[in-house]
Order: structure tokens, then sequence, then C-alpha cells
């Protein structure tokens, strides 16, 4: 903010001050310079976020989750992570055995 109050009153100063032509010229300079500026940053957009990786599960296997396990043959996004996309083809048997196991194929955002 001290920075602004810095720019803005210089060339005041200067107009205020029944100015030379040097004095004119520099407030008349640097007050455009300062409006280019300022539509410049205004006219900036972010760039958008890429639609992110693609995730692809193809021909896994099998997998078990025995005794609390968890097995998982596909994509695993927990929570739903991820902006890109997820596919899994032919990903093959998961198996789970005992309590609180789990098992799945294909894409989890569990």
């Amino acid at each position: 903010m001290a920075a602004v109050a810095g720019i803005v009153s210089t060339p005041l100063v200067w107009l205020l001050d029944s100015p030379d032509t040097g004095q004119l010229v520099g407030a008349s300079v640097q007050a455009g310079t300062g409006i280019a500026t300022l539509v410049w940053a205004l006219l900036q957009r972010p760039p958008a976020p890429g639609p992110g990786p693609a995730d692809v599960a193809v021909d896994t296997g099998n997998a078990e989750g025995i005794g609390g396990g968890t097995a998982q043959t596909g994509v695993r996004r927990p929570g739903g992570a991820g902006t890109g996309s997820a596919e899994a083809k032919r990903t093959g048997d998961a198996t789970a055995q005992g309590p609180g196991s789990s098992a799945g194929t294909g894409v989890d955002y569990s």
C-alpha cells in the first residue's frame, strides 16, 4: 500500500507545485505507464486447470484382501481425488476374506 501511495504522490507533488516542462512530462509518462500496467494486470487471467492425469488399469490380475486387508485391482482415488479420467478394463478378480477386509475391481472413489 505504501508503494501505491508513493507512486500516486510523486506526480501529484510535481503537478501541484507549478511544474516545469520536465516535471509535467515525467508526471504524464508515469501516469500513463501506471494506467497501462493496471489495465494489463486486470486483463490477465489465470490459466485454466488442465484435465488432469488419465488413470487406466487394464488386465491387472488377481488381488486378495485377507484379515482386514484391502485389495483393489483397478484405479483407487480416495475421496474422489484427482481431476482427470479414470478407467478400468478387464481387471480380473478381487477377493476379500475375513472381517474388515474389502476388495474391488474397477474405479474406487471411497
